[in-house]
């Protein structure tokens, strides 16, 4: 048996289906408690618009393998997304003039998909989706048919993920497998019902629902921002009519507003001046499948989680060059994009946790940048590996990743550009200043946990340094006096406080980190505006 691209283009299919089906089992499997970007979401984001596409793709089978991989690798989100859309390129450069294939040239197609995903990462972690990617194509081999070929993969892979635990100590702590390990099962088991002709359908339809955004009215510019979102609800939510209490806050929330609560999703339409927290809310009844934000005075639009057509898509508009250096940010929160935007960010991607942007969108906003080099911070460690596609796949332009995993690591580094030196100057200056800043948050915990051994609660606020959890408590004052721990060494620190925190009690933790920390530190209270994190500290 033989693969022509008609029927990869079928195998793909399903297995984007099979994933989009599951994707709320895989988030589920997240191991750390915050709220952060979810693997299932991204995932399957990344591979959706071959759905899309589907009607303009060859039926050749090294060009239908090639557009698929194009698609994916400008729509990938998150580390699991580049990582998926790498091992797809992977295969493509193995069906490379081939108008079909058998098992042999399968296999050998699926390991250099392998090694596409392997030299993505420069310190591969074993115990992921690296790892059942591996270890079911290396069991692959020595199949007489196509069909038996990925049915022994399936089968490898599943108890390649079974034992991510044992790889993972993590993962055996928190008792669960890796998160993109299951989506790589789901993929395979959607493409194993494709080869046994009963291809998987897509379950939840989105369009069932039948609200039309696009006529809806722009209404008072009062409130300027037109947020728009698609959540999939999680278990507690299932069912019609199951979140009347969001329901009364989108309606206050500003105007224009429309709600749909159906079986499975929520979809949200209101215009407000306040949209983060109106995706804070989403984020309690579950997982945001999209997101759009419209700025309607400015009118300049960052769109985020909607899944584009990346075929016939046209380029983004290019500014031309009127500088030698640019930056472009992803950025959530008002007040910390007029931070960058003060520092001299010329572009911005709405992002961050929860919300991954897209390869495509980031390079959009490269090709916006008027200038020669573009230097990108994603400020967020889930959005690295995407922001390092959008530089490889830049063109006419000179695009850098200064790889800034937080918002005060991304403002240090901008703090540290001088206009006067190399780019290859400027790579390192702004790459160490980044190490001289300590990040601390404090956040919720989006569900139960154990994490080194302690139980971690739903609702919990948690105190994060440099990203990983040092103290779980009840309130948040005592979750600053927690963090403030780590601030004595600082000189510099900078609170920004998030959408869901009023002045009055912004004030209050001002005063707190005043007097534990006296009149030798210089500290300042910004209102961010940020989603999800309380509070986001830079300690310099």
């Amino acid at each position: 048996m033989y693969i022509n691209g008609s029927d990869y283009k079928q195998m793909m299919i399903s297995a984007a289906n099979s994933l989009d089906n599951q994707k709320s089992r895989i988030n589920e499997l997240n191991v750390f408690p915050v709220p952060d970007g979810d693997t299932g979401t991204n995932m399957s984001m990344t591979m959706n618009p071959i759905c899309e596409n589907a009607g303009s793709l060859s039926n050749r089978l090294d060009t239908c393998s090639k557009e698929i991989a194009s698609i994916m690798l400008r729509s990938a989100r998150g580390n699991s997304g580049v990582i998926l859309s790498l091992f797809f390129r992977g295969i493509a450069k193995g069906f490379e003039g081939l108008d079909s294939a058998g098992p042999e040239i399968i296999v050998s197609a699926l390991k250099k998909g392998v090694e596409e995903a392997y030299k993505a990462i420069q310190n591969p972690t074993e115990g992921t989706i690296l790892t059942v990617m591996r270890e079911s194509t290396e069991q692959a081999a020595n199949v007489g048919c196509v069909q038996d070929l990925f049915e022994k993969m399936e089968s490898a892979a599943k108890a390649s993920l079974k034992n991510t635990p044992n790889l993972l100590p993590v993962l055996k702590q928190a008792n669960v497998v890796d998160a993109g390990g299951s989506g790589f099962v789901s993929i395979l088991e959607g493409i194993n019902a494709a080869l046994r002709n009963e291809p998987v359908e897509l379950e939840n339809v989105k369009s069932k629902t039948g609200a039309n955004f696009a006529q809806f009215d722009e209404g008072d510019i009062e409130y300027p921002y037109c947020t728009e979102c698609i959540v999939d609800k999680s278990s507690k939510y299932i069912g019609e009519d199951k979140a009347s209490a969001f329901r009364d806050f989108v309606m206050s929330a500003g105007n224009s507003a429309v709600f749909v609560d159906d079986t499975d999703i929520i979809k949200v339409h209101v215009h407000t001046k306040d949209p983060g927290a109106v995706i804070s809310k989403a984020l309690e009844y579950g997982t945001l499948h999209s997101v759009k934000i419209e700025n309607m005075r400015l009118q300049h639009s960052d769109l985020v989680g909607g899944i584009k057509d990346a075929s016939k898509q046209q380029k983004a508009t290019r500014a031309p060059s009127e500088k030698k250096y640019g930056f472009v940010t992803v950025t959530m929160g008002e007040g910390i994009k007029n931070t960058f935007a003060g520092l001299g960010a010329d572009a911005f991607v709405y992002g961050g946790q929860t919300m991954n942007p897209s390869t495509e969108q980031i390079l959009d906003a490269v090709y916006q940048t008027p200038s020669d080099i573009v230097y990108i911070l994603p400020n967020n460690s889930n959005i690295c590996m995407v922001a390092g596609q959008a530089a490889e796949l830049c063109e006419g332009k000179v695009a850098v990743v200064i790889p800034s995993k937080s918002v005060p690591q991304g403002i240090a580094a901008m703090l540290a550009f001088d206009p006067t030196l190399e780019a290859i100057e400027n790579t390192a200056n702004m790459t160490e200043a980044m190490s001289n800043v300590k990040t601390l948050e404090m956040t919720y915990a989006a569900h139960d946990s154990v994490i080194d051994g302690n139980e971690i609660k739903k609702g919990q606020y948690l105190g994060l340094v440099d990203h990983k959890i040092k103290h779980v408590s009840s309130s948040r004052k005592e979750a600053m006096e927690c963090l403030s721990e780590h601030m004595s060494d600082a000189s510099f620190i900078t609170v920004f406080h998030g959408s869901d925190v009023d002045k009055k009690e912004a004030d209050e933790m001002l005063e707190l980190l005043s007097q534990k920390l006296g009149d030798d530190i210089e500290i300042t209270m910004l209102d961010g505006g940020q989603p999800l994190y309380y509070y986001v500290i830079s300690a310099e």
